[in-house]
């Protein structure tokens, strides 16, 4: 009979919750201020060329902070505590967005977004180690790492919904400056409004944190003097070399899928889909005009009064097309609905199975092996037939793949020794996941994409999906096949 459950256990529990919840609601922050805010501050169109390059930028700046800082994070929980670090790491990720609200130049707003990432990447390993170490009893430590960690796939969906929240604020004249920056129309941006929300699980922390302990058995490693001192060169020793790479090539392989071809459906795959075909048609001359005028818009000096009439006939072709866009926007907001929905799904299941007790090994294998069918059925199949068919076909390739995520939670605080189980869950995240995986997005739309078009000038939606297909494909072998090397963990025994 598992021990009950103690005040200070339900506030670990909420804690964890709230933090899962909000690393997600940080990270997707970024598709949706990402473009409106570096156009605000280089002063160009939304539809310019330097800014999607920017955007771009951003995106690969700060995963590559993230995995860096991240690991250094790691090997932090290790030497100085889990609740202390998780703590630092939270109030990071909520700091940085709300200065990055008041951001007045592109490298202000650059910094404060990698702050963001590196405090998600930090939080997400402080965590899964501190939950990990909370609870003695077995069955209650895989329960509620399981459960916590759904409210992950949440944060996609409340920062949705906040996003709607604020827009629909605005148009109404409902919301207060706070001294923020106007832009060039004299107005707030909703990414500014956006991004101060990211201030918001800095409350609910700091009034629970003084409540709950450090993990106690790194406490007392720690005052007895056995604590044995982290080091990235401990994951490489004789006992550990395999479980490292392992659970590094199988973190970037989760990682390959979800940028290299989930991330990218939603804006670059889904104005290809059958049903907007009429929108893609319509709007395609629209895109050539806004292509051909931002081009001598960026020709002409930043002073050259030239620049006054490109910007007004780039501003009136925006409003040409935004009855059209409105609808691919919407479609792109169900894509993505569907894929948290297919993550949540994900996440409790994996839930349910650790409840269950299957061993660590198999069950990872329950979400491989379907994984093999459903990817490139999605992409190479579906996404032609588009409808609901693609859409249920998105819902499950996000159930598979965020699934993964949430396992690795559960395992690696489970096999790395104690004084590692920070540096050693940090690595396969950090330096697997966040700084290799990631890259999957550009392998897509900088070099897989453009080569299956003959150019980059000719690529199309079509050809995104293809890329999206053959990488989620790649990605899902190796996984399979690198999984049967993964060492199932003592205590599963």
């Amino acid at each position: 009979m598992p021990p009950k459950l103690t005040t200070t256990h339900w506030l670990i529990i909420v804690i964890a919750s709230i933090g899962f919840l909000f690393d997600t609601y940080e990270l997707l922050m970024t598709p949706l201020v990402a473009a409106p805010a570096i156009a605000e501050l280089l002063k160009l169109p939304p539809s310019n060329p330097i800014v999607t390059n920017w955007v771009g930028n951003l995106l690969t700046i700060a995963a590559v902070c993230g995995g860096v800082f991240g690991l250094l994070g790691g090997w932090l929980v290790d030497k100085f505590g889990r609740k202390t670090i998780m703590a630092a790491s939270i109030f990071l990720y909520s700091a940085a967005p709300f200065c990055a609200a008041y951001s007045t130049s592109l490298t202000t707003f650059i910094i404060f977004r990698s702050a963001t990432f590196i405090g998600v990447c930090v939080e997400f390993v402080a965590a899964v180690t501190w939950l990990a170490e909370v609870f003695q009893d077995k069955k209650q430590k895989e329960k509620w790492l399981g459960i916590t960690q759904a409210f992950a796939s949440i944060g996609g969906v409340c920062v949705t919904l906040a996003s709607m929240w604020i827009n629909t604020k605005l148009k109404a004249g409902g919301l207060d400056g706070f001294g923020l920056p106007s832009g060039l129309d004299g107005t707030v941006g909703a990414w500014r409004y956006l991004l101060m929300t990211g201030i918001l699980p800095a409350i609910p922390i700091a009034l629970l944190l003084p409540f709950v302990p450090e993990s106690q058995v790194w406490r007392e490693k720690k005052a007895s003097g056995a604590l044995k001192r982290p080091s990235f060169a401990g994951l490489f020793s004789p006992e550990l070399r395999r479980v490292t790479l392992v659970t590094t090539i199988l973190s970037a392989c989760a990682y390959g899928i979800a940028f290299g071809a989930l991330q990218v459906t939603v804006a670059r795959v889904t104005p290809g889909l059958p049903e907007l075909a009429p929108q893609a048609k319509i709007m395609k001359p629209m895109i050539d005009e806004a292509k051909a005028l931002n081009t001598q818009l960026n020709a002409l000096p930043p002073g050259d009064p030239g620049r006054k009439e490109i910007v007004a006939k780039i501003k009136e072709n925006a409003i040409q097309q935004a009855p059209h866009k409105k609808v691919i926007d919407e479609m792109s907001s169900k894509v993505q609905f569907r894929q948290e929905m297919g993550g949540l799904m994900g996440r409790i299941l994996l839930a349910v199975l650790l409840i269950v007790g299957i061993s660590r090994v198999a069950l990872l294998k329950v979400f491989q092996v379907p994984a093999l069918i459903i990817l490139p059925v999605t992409y190479f199949m579906l996404f032609a037939k588009g409808g609901e068919t693609f859409l249920w076909g998105y819902f499950l390739c996000g159930l598979v793949t965020v699934a993964q995520f949430s396992y690795f939670g559960e395992y690696l605080p489970k096999i790395f020794p104690l004084h590692l189980r920070g540096t050693g869950g940090s690595f396969a995240t950090n330096v697997g996941g966040r700084m290799i995986g990631t890259c999957m997005a550009t392998v897509n739309t900088g070099w897989l994409a453009p080569l299956l078009a003959d150019g980059i000038q000719n690529v199309r939606p079509t050809h995104v999906a293809l890329a999206a297909g053959y990488i989620a494909t790649a990605m899902a072998v190796i996984a399979l096949i690198v999984g049967f090397f993964l060492p199932e963990p003592k205590d599963a025994d």
